[in-house]
């Protein structure tokens, strides 16, 4: 990144980890910490006065806990926030990706402490999406109750009809960061009886995967669950990528674990499951890539596209980072460029029941 250092409130109410964490992003020559608060209300305060360029954001706070501290941000000062949050239970982990909807972009764990084998690891992803969110466009949020606009309605037909010569045996999506309300935005308009697999790569936290997949289900309707080695795919179910080992297909019908390196920085990769269903299915695929940093799936949507699969990335207007989406439509990826929400619909018309 170039340009001035980004200046970051951090809430926290827990003085070790506000310590840990000050002293992580000021260890970085392009982050500052230009000022702290360990409970909501205050943030709220700190974040008008100060004006800072991202604010992260603790869950469980006193006085005002992080998803009401958020919605006050969103509405008064609009800021880009990244919530953090130290625990790994499902449960926690779904309720924090509740604040997504309160206008937060992200959502992280909190690295632990540097003797902790993860440590490393989270504190990169941590410095790497702060300074990442500081390039993000922010938007006002205004109150459900008080909202004078009414959503942009979807359109019955994709624009372009989203046509394919063969009739879809598999969804394949990647995404990163900003992916959660992207792939949110699909599932929930999926059909029920949707006829085919989803397999789903999402960045995503280590440890944070089984909690996501439950936000994901219960958010959107849709029959969601972790991946598992040797899971035979059913139609109408989208399989969510584990952290820590790449997500393959074992043949048309098996999906497999494999330990194998990081590829593009990750594991699990957009590239590595890209790759195997480009093998296995052919044209009888649909490759979707979505909003995220970096370039990872870019190369392997192409290689799908060339061996006849229909190519759908997510536009520039709608994602939170082009910086996937941007590399494959830049490499001629992309057999169609749309909204998620138009993404839906065009899977629902070219997928029987």
């Amino acid at each position: 990144m170039t340009g001035p250092v980004v200046r970051v409130l951090v809430v926290e109410d827990s003085a070790a980890s506000r310590e840990l964490l000050v002293g992580i992003i000021n260890a970085d020559p392009k982050l500052q910490v230009v000022g702290i608060a360990a409970d909501g209300q205050t943030a709220v305060a700190a974040a008008e006065r100060i004006r800072p360029d991202v604010i992260t954001m603790d869950i469980h706070l006193p006085v005002l806990d992080g998803f009401g501290a958020t919605r006050r941000i969103m509405q008064t000062c609009p800021t880009r926030i990244v919530m953090v949050t130290s625990s790994s239970i499902p449960n926690d982990v779904e309720a924090s990706f509740e604040a997504l909807a309160c206008g937060a972009l992200s959502v992280l764990a909190k690295p632990p402490g540097p003797g902790h084998p993860d440590f490393a690891a989270l504190r990169e992803e941590l410095v790497r999406t702060v300074k990442l969110m500081a390039e993000v466009p922010v938007v006002r949020r205004w109150p459900a109750a008080t909202e004078g606009v009414a959503a942009a309605p979807v359109p019955a037909q994709p624009p372009g009809g989203v046509t394919h010569d063969v009739v879809p045996r598999l969804v394949a999506i990647g995404a990163s960061t900003g992916g959660p309300l992207a792939l949110q935005a699909i599932l929930s308009r999926l059909r029920p009886d949707f006829g085919v697999p989803v397999v789903i790569v999402q960045h995503i936290s280590l440890g944070f995967a089984e909690g996501f997949v439950q936000w994901l289900a219960h958010s959107t309707g849709f029959r969601v669950r972790v991946a598992a080695h040797g899971d035979r795919m059913q139609p109408g179910i989208a399989y969510v990528a584990p952290d820590g080992a790449q997500l393959k297909l074992r043949d048309m019908a098996h999906l497999q674990l494999v330990n194998e390196p990081h590829e593009n920085g990750f594991r699990p990769s957009v590239a590595a499951l890209f790759r195997s269903v480009a093998h296995h299915f052919g044209r009888h695929a649909v490759g979707v890539l979505l909003t995220g940093m970096g370039n990872d799936g870019a190369k392997e949507l192409k290689a799908m596209r060339e061996v006849g699969a229909l190519t759908l990335v997510q536009d520039m207007d709608s994602a939170v980072i082009y910086g996937m989406p941007g590399e494959a439509v830049r490499l001629g990826a992309a057999t169609h460029v749309l909204s998620p929400a138009t993404i839906a619909v065009a899977l629902n018309r070219l997928v029987p029941s």
